[in-house]
């Protein structure tokens, strides 16, 4: 399998627009396959990034005389965050259409960078899909080792991958970027934010695991989610006059990445840790469904009165003052038999006044789909299918 060879599922806007995700998702490879003839500036490129960092304004005589509605890319934008003053000159002045990529909006968003000023959209890119791999996913290997596609790629190599993955993100993202002022403490919550993969935050608790301050914790998790490397899933609160203290679950944004973090890459994973790899995986599908089809639901977990959880709520219609809020329930379960009484969370909400239970789906790894009085179980490839046919949302 060729990384080159798979069709993301990302859709070239028609103007001006910031990609973002984290490093060796394919950005690039995608933006060269869709932009054959744009001009391209990466600024890994280490005499560009000095040239453009010490006189922005040589972008426009590196560009030539392109005509009014060329594309130009500029990789990995974060690097010289000052350029954004110059594309937002050159739109104006010359009409170009920019392709402004980057691994991360912290360095941007800091200092008040010139963000264009709505003059561009913002999409996001994430690891393969189950729908881009096709007949080459691999549930087994995907669960194990995620969804980068240099691991997806490469699979003989995974473990070695991800290690380096790891170790290069810490160098050029935190390290060579400064943002942490000791890298020590940060590793240390690394490997322990690898572990939790999938559970509520408890900031207490992390902090004295990773032997580091509780004021750390936050920032370190902010980190996480500027650099695209994780994600919050928050709380479901369907009555909005109940004040619930719930924390937010936190994912990482691939299940392998997890498992380098924690330093489990070379150990074989338990049936717990491939329990929330199973949610991970679900989860990143969700997310790329979601904004590759511009749904923009809102996604959380539900934690009932009792105790139990529902895995995932999807919030398919917004409460207004005629009409509750309509919901999709999923419940994401690592075995080869559904158990019926892994429904009762989501047959609790059902019955909850204000709040419409639109669907419940169970979602399994075992190979039989059923129907139990409104509730469909279907097993993982199957319901990811349907997904994608935009049957769940």
């Amino acid at each position: 399998m060729q990384n080159s060879s798979i069709e993301r599922l990302l859709k070239l806007p028609e103007r001006t627009f910031f990609l973002f995700g984290p490093r060796g998702i394919g950005k690039s490879t995608w933006l060269r396959q869709t932009l054959p003839k744009a001009a391209f500036f990466d600024l890994l490129d280490a005499a560009l990034y000095l040239q453009l960092f010490r006189n922005p304004h040589d972008l426009e005589a590196l560009a030539g005389d392109q005509a009014a509605g060329s594309w130009i890319v500029l990789d990995e934008i974060q690097k010289v965050p000052a350029l954004l003053d110059e594309v937002h000159r050159l739109l104006e002045t010359r009409r170009w259409r920019f392709a402004l990529c980057g691994s991360s909006a912290r360095t941007l968003r800091r200092g008040g960078v010139n963000l264009l000023g709505g003059r561009a959209l913002t999409r996001f890119m994430a690891p393969f899909s189950q729908r881009e791999l096709g007949a080459d996913f691999d549930a087994d290997f995907s669960l194990q080792w995620g969804l980068l596609p240099l691991v997806q790629v490469d699979r003989q190599y995974a473990a070695d991958l991800l290690q380096a993955y790891v170790h290069t993100y810490i160098k050029e993202e935190i390290s060579e970027e400064g943002l942490v002022r000791r890298l020590p403490p940060f590793l240390r919550f690394l490997e322990v934010a690898g572990l939790l993969n999938g559970q509520v935050v408890n900031g207490q608790n992390i902090a004295r695991d990773a032997a580091i301050p509780r004021s750390s914790v936050d920032g370190y998790f902010s980190i996480l989610q500027d650099t695209l490397l994780g994600h919050f899933l928050p709380s479901y609160r369907p009555q909005l006059k109940v004040r619930e203290k719930a924390r937010p679950k936190f994912y990482w944004f691939d299940a392998g990445v997890a498992r380098a973090a924690a330093g489990l890459a070379y150990d074989p994973p338990d049936r717990l840790w491939l329990g929330a790899a199973l949610e991970t995986l679900v989860y990143h599908e969700l997310r790329v469904y979601n904004h590759v089809y511009n749904k923009h639901r809102p996604i959380a977990f539900y934690r009932t009165p009792a105790g139990a959880e529902i895995d995932f709520v999807i919030e398919t219609r917004k409460r207004t003052a005629s009409s509750p809020p309509h919901v999709a329930c999923l419940e994401i379960k690592l075995a080869e038999k559904w158990n019926r009484g892994w429904e009762r969370p989501m047959r609790a909400l059902h019955k909850v006044e204000g709040i419409e239970v639109e669907r419940m789906i169970g979602v399994y790894t075992g190979g039989r789909a059923y129907h139990y009085d409104g509730l469909d179980v279907w097993p993982l490839e199957e319901f990811l299918r349907r997904l994608y046919e935009g049957e769940v949302f």
